[in-house]
């Protein structure tokens, strides 16, 4: 009997136990779910839009039926986010569809669907609808409104020149997410290199970095070319110069300009990180082509990277001098000019004859987050005339590489390419030569591009085009002239002190430099 009831005790006391557990359990998860739905609710009110501001082809009567006349509603830091499907293997799917499950679905636009110019000339035009009936909620909106884009850095430099071209009259700082192979463009304002995670608390805590992030003015630059359309030849697998959506064809330029001849095009358009020519962009080039050929073969960046590096070494850049000939030294393929602030007259630009690449770069991340300049010291820097490089001062910096085991050094301490120069302008002039084309790149996107085979000349000039405004993380590696905490100069590469550095910081120089509303392009050439 006694047994018995020590049995019974024990059995009671154990459902007693498991109901105790299951109970906890219930609890545990309904904090969960709480914390859960506190950290939406915070979500909605700090990021979220509402549909009368953002959905499409909205009639008026819905416009005003959702209109709010209190700006204390309005989100901290409203968001349209942008996202590549495609980037980023299978990842860009996956954030689209995590980001739509924490914000308005309209708030979030996949670019396969719709292009952002359409989008945000929508958006702007409803807010300054809105503004005009006195709706001091989108006035909110359009005053705190930033972006996010999702994809590569082909993608990010596709939303920063529709942002530069609509000419908003708020333009909004951008955020890049690093869903590409070298993500440059993301790594040089603090975002990162490696792809995101795409789970809900990855967005959440990126969402709170946008929110706190800083925003940063950097250079634009413009882009133009001039050149004679092939009427035959192929380029594959690539179809005949198909060019990056940063440049755009114009069919007609001015009487005066020297290349306004039949048959001739005209191409604009713009940078934010880089332009480079050589060797870089043809293995850059080669990449893209066997990813356009086999996307199945590109959905990690881990595997992107190894076959990036596996079509340099088969490129030949390792061994130049046996598998490329002097024709393709950018000495030989171009005569450069470059002009610097305060001058009017162009002057040419002394390359060596070992040179094979050459970049043209504002932003201090380059190949995956490389600094091709690299951090001179003050008595370079005072030898050569030269001044710290900042990514809002008017100037880009020219660096030029001989081979891969050059572009190597770059991963050593204190390590750069050759030093060129530092413009404001640059102007290649490319004739009749032994080589038929180059290769060229513009943040990330590469093209192969024809050069004269007769008496034509083509010709690719930048020049500063304005400033388009960024965000950035504590993390950031670019450095504002406006920013007290930017340094005048490195000490990695000398050691002379700050006395009378101050007056070679370059302050105020990019106002100099902007080309007025009306300008004509063919001015520039």
């Amino acid at each position: 009997m006694e047994t018995r009831f020590r049995r019974d005790k024990l059995s009671s006391g154990s459902g007693s136990l498991k109901e105790l557990k299951n109970s906890f359990r219930i609890v545990s998860r309904s904090k969960e779910y709480a914390m859960r739905d506190e950290k939406l609710a915070k979500v909605i009110k700090e990021f979220y839009i509402p549909d009368y501001i953002v959905a499409p082809e909205e009639s008026n009567s819905s416009l005003c039926s959702g209109a709010s006349d209190d700006e204390d509603d309005a989100p901290s830091c409203p968001v349209i986010v942008f996202i590549n499907s495609k980037s980023g293997g299978q990842l860009g799917s996956q954030l689209l569809i995590t980001y739509r499950s924490l914000l308005n679905q309209n708030q979030v636009i996949d670019l396969r669907e719709k292009k952002p110019d359409k989008v945000l000339h929508e958006v702007y035009a409803r807010l300054h609808k809105l503004k005009c009936n006195g709706d001091q909620f989108a006035a909110e909106i359009e005053k705190r409104l930033r972006i996010i884009v999702a994809g590569g850095d082909g993608t990010a430099g596709w939303l920063l020149g529709v942002v530069s071209d609509l000419k908003l009259p708020q333009p909004p700082p951008i955020a890049t997410v690093p869903l590409g192979t070298g993500n440059n463009l993301p790594f040089a304002f603090g975002w990162g290199k490696k792809n995101p995670g795409t789970d809900r608390l990855s967005v959440e805590a990126f969402l709170e970095q946008v929110r706190t992030a800083k925003e940063m003015k950097i250079d634009s630059w413009h882009i133009i070319m001039r050149m004679r359309i092939p009427k035959e030849g192929s380029f594959d697998p690539i179809a005949p110069l198909e060019l990056p959506h940063s440049l755009h064809a114009f069919h007609r330029v001015s009487h005066s300009d020297s290349l306004n001849m039949d048959g001739y095009h005209t191409f604009r358009g713009g940078f934010w990180n880089y332009f480079s020519m050589g060797m870089d962009a043809q293995i850059s080039y080669a990449f893209h082509s066997e990813r356009k050929l086999h996307p199945e073969k590109f959905k990690n960046q881990l595997v992107n990277q190894s076959t990036y590096f596996k079509l340099g070494c088969t490129q030949g850049w390792f061994l130049t001098s046996v598998f490329h000939p002097s024709s393709r030294n950018i000495a030989q393929l171009a005569r450069v000019k470059i002009m610097k602030v305060g001058q009017s007259q162009w002057v040419d630009l002394d390359i060596p004859r070992s040179v094979r690449s050459i970049v043209c770069l504002n932003l201090p991340s380059f190949s995956g987050g490389l600094n091709p300049w690299g951090k001179p010291g003050h008595k370079k820097l005072l030898d050569r005339d030269l001044t710290p490089p900042y990514v809002d001062d008017g100037f880009f910096e020219v660096v030029g590489f001989r081979n891969a085991w050059h572009g190597l050094v770059l991963f050593a301490p204190n390590g750069h390419g050759t030093r060129l120069a530092q413009a404001h302008r640059i102007r290649f002039e490319f004739r009749k030569g032994a080589a038929g084309h180059t290769f060229m790149r513009i943040d990330g996107e590469p093209w192969k591009q024809p050069l004269p085979v007769d008496d034509d000349k083509v010709v690719v000039e930048i020049s500063h085009r304005g400033q388009v405004t960024m965000l950035a993380t504590p993390s950031c590696r670019s450095r504002s002239v406006c920013d007290p905490s930017s340094p005048t100069c490195y000490q990695e590469e000398g050691n002379d002190s700050d006395e009378d550095w101050e007056e070679r910081r370059k302050f105020g120089a990019a106002d100099t430099f902007k080309l007025p509303d009306g300008f004509d392009i063919a001015q520039l050439s």
